[in-house]
């Protein structure tokens, strides 16, 4: 694809497949077309390696940070579930947000807690609202030990951020799904992938091998989880889905 921003004109041209379009370039289609771009380019910057949380790097997009928050707001959870610890940017996220209402623990799940990350962690002010769990999310003893952490009845979000191979987030999907509340969410992120896989660090395979596809084969198998985006609180236009490193993540469960 090739792209022709003009802002004399204020129009936006697209040349695909020997076809050319011209749009408005203030225009929902050009905010669409130029959102793709701007992730494809901030994700091969590793714009998302920019950011903290209290101290910590978070290693996640803005929107996304912003979103999920509505979401807890609107569900508070008893526990939310992450796999992916890395420097444990998003556990004190989680966890500063349930502190704000006194209400709410985390689990964070890794096949490495690096000891300078679970240092840095458990000496944080909000490592009183977490739980780390070492070992792959998929071993059968480690699912075990973070179910053994949530008392039953309790409302449970779980966030798959870990392996972002197809096969791994599909057996995440099958061994954290019954954790998940009716009403609640499983969110399969970094579908990202299967738009940044023609950037210069993407790789081909992740057209199809990527999270967005391991949560819609799950949803077609399993009836009581829809693929459906949360509805935000004050959304003015529908363009959520354009700055985003989780398209098709959300998994919601619906009995």
């Amino acid at each position: 694809m090739k792209l022709e921003l003009d802002t004399d004109s204020n129009t936006l041209r697209i040349h695909e497949h020997d076809k050319v379009e011209t749009i408005p370039l203030y225009s929902t289609r050009g905010f669409e077309i130029l959102s793709d771009a701007w992730v494809k380019v901030g994700w091969n910057q590793k714009h998302p390696y920019t950011f903290t949380w209290w101290g910590r790097p978070m290693i996640q997009h803005p929107e996304d940070v912003l979103r999920i928050q509505e979401v807890l707001f609107a569900l508070k959870p008893d526990y939310v579930v992450e796999t992916g610890v890395a420097h444990g940017g998003s556990l004190i996220f989680y966890a500063s947000l349930f502190e704000a209402v006194n209400h709410g623990k985390v689990i964070g799940v890794d096949i490495e807690i690096r000891p300078h990350n679970r240092k840095a962690i458990e000496a944080h002010p909000m490592a009183k609202r977490i739980t780390l769990v070492e070992g792959s999310s998929t071993a059968p003893e480690v699912v075990a030990q973070v179910k053994k952490l949530i008392p039953e009845g309790s409302k449970v979000l779980v966030i798959l951020d870990s392996n972002h191979t197809k096969a791994h987030v599909a057996a995440e999907l099958q061994a954290y799904h019954d954790l998940v509340s009716v009403g609640s969410y499983i969110v399969a992120t970094d579908g990202v992938m299967s738009l940044v896989h023609d950037a210069p660090r993407g790789t081909h395979s992740w057209i199809l091998d990527n999270p967005t596809e391991a949560a819609r084969e799950f949803a077609g198998r399993n009836p009581d989880f829809v693929v459906e985006q949360p509805k935000w609180l004050f959304n003015e236009s529908d363009l959520s889905q354009n700055v985003t490193h989780w398209p098709g993540a959300w998994l919601k469960r619906v009995r």
